[in-house]
């Protein structure tokens, strides 16, 4: 293998790899063309927070036939940082080259690498990487009884049977309200946990359950009160205990950038008893706000003026949400909850999330706290600031989109080097704990059905609103979208990162954007296959270590076929996939004389210290 001028993930160039915690030492080993006649290698090293430049010289250690070699350590900022790097060469001729990601170049040009420098002083509880995540849309999960919505805020409309269409047309103004309801509520979740932990699943992640007068319930009323569709306090005390009772983890959804226009807080509705925003500037709650006119126009969540944006940097807000020995945070995780999923984080201040993590870790040592991130998380740039999610004192762990986008190309045909590429970025960016801790996911409530947006690719969306609500795929759409989802599942549950399930995800449901995407879980007419498979895979989650917290090896990522490794100790587990409409020929690295598909029980003979096999079109294995 030939030897790179550097590549920061080759440990004959970079140890050790990726993030690295504060002030540790950090070795880089070039091999430039001896034909270049360079004299010396300098590193230059910029650290942004800190808005400091430093270089660092590397030693001329001595020369191969082809190759000059410059190798030398630095000690890395004392601070949470994120490093842009290059490298300066001198020719004896006093002529200067630089080198960046984009090869050689000049002065200015060089495209730096990255290199992230993290708090390691407190740790990541593991339990969350671990597992396996369900995430529940309440409304639409499972239902006890049919509510009777008299005396709720909101005008709201309840569906008396399970499987009907949801409400999806604007009125005559254009507005979705979203105020049908199904009825889902917190006893149901009860009832069904024994499916749930049919499935392996560790951590229930609930989409907003506080009073709110919309079926989505983004558009918080009262951070204090169970929504009363849902429950009561003591039902979601009661969801705890039996969730805990059966190993599962319960995690809430925080609303904290914006809260519902009709709400306790701002009440432009009045159906609050307390002083809001909107309707006296004497509101204790007014100057969490910001109003332009007041009280017609003021800041608000992209613009949608029923999601009054709050202001997060007040102390009275702070103080309500995070600091009081009540607020907030703390009161849900004495209630039972043990995590918090901050939805929009980009919109959250970094003091503001800090502030959360410090008031959890103070009340539940062992509490997690994931971000709502849609890109790499370790260097977005959030309203022109750089954000510090990763870094040892904010989240956790984000959601993994990149994940999911790259799975979904790979999925739908694109090349496997490009899903290699997108997560070895992510894996070389983040904090190993934060990588580990990744929320991964095929399915979410923001986006189309999986399903469907496998089985009918190409095809584009009907153009109608009402077309789409209709639509259903045709057999061969469902056939082909379903063994795509079974292979989308093997890489899913053998990555590092929780896999997680969008509630019916497993079910076979299918469906476009919101709120076709929310439709209910259809109970007695789940798709049993799909069902089993999931069943399947999150018992060996829960078996393995090697795929809960295993090192990772890329084996192969060609075209439609993409192979890697778990390790951890002496147990080995391997996914291989293929995506494309052709048997291949895949042969992998195995240390052992067997190698067994867990799948399907099928065996394979190790020679010479591989497996070959003969794996069909879109099919997988997960060879232990």
């Amino acid at each position: 293998m030939d030897f790179p001028i550097f590549d920061p993930r080759d440990s004959r160039c970079k140890q050790p790899f990726g993030a690295v915690p504060c002030a540790a030492e950090v070795t880089l080993t070039l091999r430039p063309l001896a034909s270049e006649h360079f004299k010396s290698c300098t590193l230059i090293a910029y650290g942004e927070f800190a808005n400091e430049h430093r270089t660092f010289p590397l030693e001329k250690i001595g020369n191969d036939v082809e190759h000059t070699i410059f190798s030398g350590s630095y000690t890395v900022f004392a601070e949470p940082e994120l490093i842009w790097y290059s490298f300066r060469f001198e020719r004896a001729d006093g002529s200067v080259v630089y080198l960046g990601k984009n090869g050689y170049c000049n002065e200015g040009e060089a495209v730096c690498w990255q290199q992230t420098v993290y708090d390691d002083t407190h740790k990541t509880p593991d339990w969350f990487g671990r597992g396996v995540t369900y995430q529940i849309f309440p409304d639409r999960f499972y239902r006890t009884s049919i509510p009777d919505p008299a005396g709720m805020t909101g005008e709201r409309v309840v569906h008396q049977r399970w499987n009907e269409l949801m409400e999806y047309l604007p009125d005559e103004n254009g507005i979705i309200h979203n105020r049908d309801f199904f009825g889902g509520n917190l006893a149901g979740i009860v009832e069904k946990l024994p499916y749930l932990e049919s499935l392996g699943v560790t951590t229930l992640y609930l989409c907003p359950i506080f009073e709110a007068d919309s079926n989505h319930r983004y558009n918080t009323g009262d951070y204090e009160k169970i929504d009363p569709m849902l429950g009561t306090e003591e039902d979601f005390k009661n969801l705890c205990d039996e969730a805990h009772k059966r190993g599962m983890r319960v995690m809430l959804d925080g609303v904290f950038n914006h809260t519902g226009n009709n709400s306790r807080y701002f009440n432009a509705l009045g159906q609050y008893p307390t002083l809001g925003a909107a309707q006296s500037k004497d509101s204790p709650y007014y100057d969490w706000y910001h109003f332009h006119n007041w009280p017609n126009t003021y800041d608000s969540w992209w613009g949608i003026h029923t999601l009054p944006a709050v202001n997060e940097s007040h102390s009275d807000y702070i103080d309500y949400i995070i600091e009081n020995e009540n607020s907030i945070i703390r009161r849900w995780l004495r209630a039972g909850a043990d995590a918090w999923r901050l939805d929009v984080a980009d919109e959250l201040p970094d003091d503001f999330i800090r502030g959360i993590r410090t008031a959890m870790m103070q009340e539940k040592k062992d509490s997690f706290l994931l971000g709502e991130v849609w890109e790499d998380g370790s260097n977005k740039i959030a309203y022109s600031q750089r954000r510090k999610y990763l870094l040892g004192h904010e989240t956790h762990g984000l959601m993994n989109y990149p994940f999911r986008v790259s799975a979904m190309d790979y999925l739908r045909g694109g090349d496997a080097r490009w899903f290699m590429e997108s997560m070895e970025t992510i894996r070389e960016n983040y904090p190993p704990e934060a990588f580990h801790s990744c929320m991964n996911m095929l399915g979410t409530h923001d986006n189309p059905r999986i399903l469907t947006m496998l089985g009918t690719f190409p095809k584009e969306a009907p153009p109608t609103r009402t077309e789409r609500a209709e639509y259903r795929m045709t057999d061969g759409e469902k056939f082909r979208g379903w063994r795509l989802l079974g292979i989308g599942a093997i890489v899913l549950y053998c990555f590092p990162g929780s896999p997680t399930i969008f509630y019916g995800d497993e079910a076979g449901m299918e469906g476009y954007e919101d709120p076709f995407n929310r439709g209910t879980f259809p109970w007695g007419e789940e798709d049993q296959l799909l069902q089993n498979h999931f069943s399947q895979l999150g018992r060996l989650r829960n078996e393995r270590k090697s795929m809960q917290r295993g090192s990772l090896r890329w084996l192969l990522a060609e075209e439609h076929t993409l192979a890697f490794e778990r390790k951890y100790e002496d147990e080995v587990t391997v996914a291989i996939t293929n995506v494309g409409d052709e048997e291949v020929v895949v042969s992998v690295d195995w240390s052992g004389d067997l190698a067994t598909d867990a799948l399907t029980g099928q065996q394979f003979l190790a020679q010479n210290g591989k497996v070959t096999m003969q794996l069909d079109a879109l099919d997988g294995v997960i060879l232990i």
